[in-house]
């Protein structure tokens, strides 16, 4: 500012010599002599004259900040909050809390309303970061919106992406685009060119063609279709680099293997959504009275019969099979089906489904039932059919169709419940609360701030491109404009006791006759064991959570000696009491939040957030390009429903089920645009930090180094027990007949080499794209 003032300068002399957690501190009292009209010291200019290294000490519970500390500890917490008054400019460092009441654009049309989430019973959200922009003038609760698309929307300085990641990550875009728009834009001249008609047609897709040249009527057409910035970058990015995408994974080997019944139980434990699926009994009360088939949350009924699936459990009878947990499901009925008639417009085609499966002696699991769910005409009533498994002729074509809209429902669900509820948006609010009510110099803060790197940016650019109305989103799922209220409802059964993974494993919603039922409570070190070796998700997670866990123990132990000095940390209690109250408040009534009285709760609360912002978001995200960069295996929605026998539609599908199944999936934009979508999230750009990373000079404790040493010491051991598992052949669930080693969950410590591009393992600090 130019209006700074220094102080004349002073030697340190006379210390005092004090052990500080087995390491030689020492303790100096100093004055200085100012003019009165000084003012408040900002900062303090220390030079040593030694040839060693020193260190300052400066993480400090709120109790134990040195005195002349303490109001410039409450001023910039103060300075940090705001006054919730005006428009956020771009260099104000200022964290505060808003709706999601920027997702609509009703000023455009009627069209772009959108619902404000957060706030209110019927759509409670959690809460985003304030930006302050003026309400649009259609509707003064819907916050105005830019008229283009803005990469420079507010987010405090501190968590912007470094201008190099905001280059690469731009430039991973421009290269998508890339491999969208040109091939678009040459489909205009042809005809029919609105849907995929082969497989070879499909794959085609990803063939290499370095001597495509944009000219022409094509190039003329592009520059119609994107801005004038873009449209240069474009042509210069199609002239340097193929137009085509890259093969994934899960075509690379064989490219009809994802077709397999068995990949595709397979990837209900070991793809990128598998905390999705449930065992259909409860582990903890093996004697209960068995309930067959499943019901709804409103008491409906499965419509599966034991006798549709009894001469597929190898040999067992049901009540064998049941008992021995052997009976799985993957529900997609009771969250969708409310939405059914709303989301059935517009060419969709959707059901609420059921899928059974069977885990046989080797821990593969065969899918033995699907059952297809629409609304009835009348409340709880429903109109449902059962397809069976088969490998021949017509049953076999039906089958495909009906695994095609149970995969439908499963991307729903992943992008807009596994991947951005439980993840980014749930973590947001404590990243708030952790800037507005946890000093620099608080401990927790420290251990906190890797896990937020870049989060609250990706937060931000989501709400511009990805999930606000017209957004990537609504142009790719089957939920289209509704997908953020679907999100909403799901979020009424959020609770935050349960996303730890152990918790996770073995919960049980009180109306369901079955739960998660992963795994069984036990005294080992996790509190669970898995009901089966073989689940990759399951037993990679709970190294990883059991390692992340003993970490923050070790870390807190150093600073909380009770349970006392947990519940009189005056910051810690504001920023528990935010969280609960302010950054996620529709929840503020629940009695399941952690009390944040004992050392226990404090180390759980802490783990369970890391393990959102690091494992959970990896093994959720950077395997996208891998099994939906071929949309075929992971189609986002459908254009037609299964055939009934004697109508119009039964007769054309019987005429070429090949055709029909390919006019069924979703239309080639919709395709490549979903395509452009996991190429960029699967991406790692090169600053990216990841689990048992930390800069060398993040802190000056020499405990907290050794304990992280550690830390990072057990990863490793991780990473080679996965690596090992990987080559099991008894584990047939780590790679499956597509052969996919599964990595989704490695951590990746090594420094040796680079790591950005796509990649299909590390796991990042944090939610980073």
């Amino acid at each position: 500012s130019g209006k700074g003032k220094l102080s004349k300068q002073r030697s340190l002399k006379g210390g005092k010599s004090y052990d500080f957690n087995g390491m030689k501190a020492t303790k100096y009292t100093i004055k200085f002599r100012v003019e009165l009209d000084f003012g408040i010291p900002g900062a303090l200019v220390i030079k040593s004259q030694h040839k060693q290294k020193f260190f300052l000490q400066s993480s400090h519970l709120p109790n134990q900040t040195p005195g002349g500390l303490r109001d410039l500890r409450q001023e910039e917490l103060k300075s940090l909050r705001g006054n919730k008054i005006g428009e956020r400019k771009e260099w104000d460092r200022i964290y505060d809390y808003d709706l999601y009441n920027d997702l609509g654009n009703p000023d455009k049309g009627r069209e772009h309303v959108r619902p404000v989430l957060g706030g209110s019973r019927s759509h409670p959200y959690p809460r985003r970061g304030r930006t302050g922009r003026p309400p649009s003038k259609a509707d003064p609760l819907t916050e105005s919106r830019p008229e283009k698309i803005n990469l420079d929307i507010y987010v405090p300085p501190d968590e912007r992406f470094s201008p190099k990641k905001l280059s690469e990550f731009i430039s991973n875009s421009i290269q998508a685009a890339v491999h969208l728009l040109i091939p678009e834009a040459k489909l205009l001249f042809k005809q029919d060119s609105g849907s995929f008609r082969s497989f070879e047609e499909t794959s085609s897709f990803f063939s290499s063609n370095k001597d495509q040249v944009v000219e022409g009527q094509v190039k003329e057409t592009l520059k119609n279709m994107v801005p004038e910035k873009l449209f240069k970058e474009v042509i210069h990015a199609s002239n340097q680099n193929p137009v085509k995408f890259p093969l994934p994974q899960i075509i690379a080997e064989n490219e009809l293997a994802w077709m397999d019944d068995e990949e595709f139980g397979r990837q209900m434990i070991a793809g990128i959504n598998p905390a999705k699926i449930q065992c259909l009994e409860v582990p903890s009360t093996p004697f209960r009275d068995k309930v067959f088939p499943p019901q709804s949350k409103n008491g409906v009924r499965s419509s599966i019969k034991e006798s549709d699936i009894k001469n597929n459990l190898d040999g067992l009878s049901l009540t064998e099979a049941m008992n021995g947990w052997k009976i799985l499901i993957l529900d997609h009925h009771d969250y969708l089906m409310p939405f059914l008639n709303r989301i059935n417009t517009k060419g969709v085609c959707a059901y609420a489904s059921r899928t059974l499966l069977f885990r046989r002696s080797d821990d593969t699991l065969k899918p033995i039932a699907i059952e297809l769910s629409l609304p009835g005409s009348s409340y709880a009533s429903e109109i449902n059919m059962v397809i069976l498994p088969a490998s021949h002729g017509n049953e076999a074509a039906l089958w495909q169709l009906a695994k095609t809209h149970v995969v439908a429902n499963d991307s729903v669900h992943h992008q807009l419940i596994s991947h951005w509820l439980q993840t980014h948006a749930v973590v947001e609010p404590f990243i708030i609360a952790t800037r507005r009510q946890l000093s620099v110099m608080h401990p927790i803060h420290r251990l906190l701030d890797p896990h937020f790197k870049d989060t609250m940016h990706t937060n931000a650019l989501a709400r511009s491109i990805l999930i606000n109305s017209g957004g990537v989103l609504e142009k790719i799922l089957l939920s289209g404009e509704i997908s953020m209220e679907l999100s909403s409802e799901v979020y009424k059964e959020w609770r935050f006791d349960e996303q730890g993974l152990p918790d996770d494993l073995i919960k049980r919603p009180s109306w369901q006759n079955f739960s998660r039922g992963m795994a069984l409570k036990d005294s080992n070190p996790t509190g669970v064991q898995l009901l089966f070796e073989d689940y990759p998700y399951g037993a990679d997670g709970l190294e990883i959570w059991t390692a992340i866990k003993t970490w923050v123990t070790d870390f807190c132990s150093i600073f909380y000696k009770d349970d006392n000095s947990v519940k009189s940390d005056i910051e810690l209690q504001s920023w528990w009491s935010e969280i609960k109250n302010i950054g996620h408040g529709d929840k503020r009534n629940e009695t399941w939040w952690y009390k944040m009285k004992e050392f226990s709760e404090l180390t759980q609360a802490l783990t369970t957030l890391i393990w959102i912002a690091s494992a959970l978001h990896a093994s959720v995200n950077f395997g996208q390009y891998a099994y939906a960069g071929y949309p075929l295996n992971r189609p986002t929605l459908c254009r037609k429903f299964i055939p009934k026998e004697g109508s119009i539609e039964y007769a054309e599908f019987l005429e070429d089920p090949d055709k029909y199944y390919f006019k069924m999936l979703p239309e080639r934009f919709e395709m490549s645009l979903a395509v452009v979508l996991v190429e960029v999230l699967s991406q790692h750009t090169s600053d990216e930090v990841y689990l048992g990373q930390r800069p060398s000079e993040w802190t000056d404790n020499e405990e907290v180094k050794h304990k992280f040493d550690k830390f990072n010491a057990e990863l490793q051991k991780i990473e080679k027990k996965i690596m090992e598992r990987n080559k099991d052949p008894r584990l047939k669930n780590r790679c499956g007949p597509v052969n996919i080693p599964y990595k989704l969950l490695y951590p990746d410590t090594s420094n040796n080499g680079p790591k950005e591009g796509i990649t299909g393992k590390g796991i990042p600090n944090s939610i980073s794209i």
